[in-house]
């Protein structure tokens, strides 16, 4: 039987969509200026995992 990583491809792309949402969801629920949330939305959206790890050390928060 040949091992590939076809089916963890699957998952891995599905566990990176969610987290992508979550930091877009989190990106407009912040309270920094239009501008800036727009910038970081787009970062994240183009680059899916590398956005994702730039706004997670450094991207806008949602308020509480």
């Amino acid at each position: 039987m040949e091992m590939n990583m076809t089916g963890l491809g699957g998952f891995w792309g599905i566990l990176l969509l969610a987290l992508d949402i979550w930091a877009l969801v989190s990106i407009v629920g912040s309270n920094s200026s239009t501008g800036k949330k727009v910038l970081w939305a787009l970062l994240v959206f183009f680059l899916p995992l590398i956005g994702f790890l730039i706004w997670l050390v450094a991207g806008p928060r949602a308020s509480k």
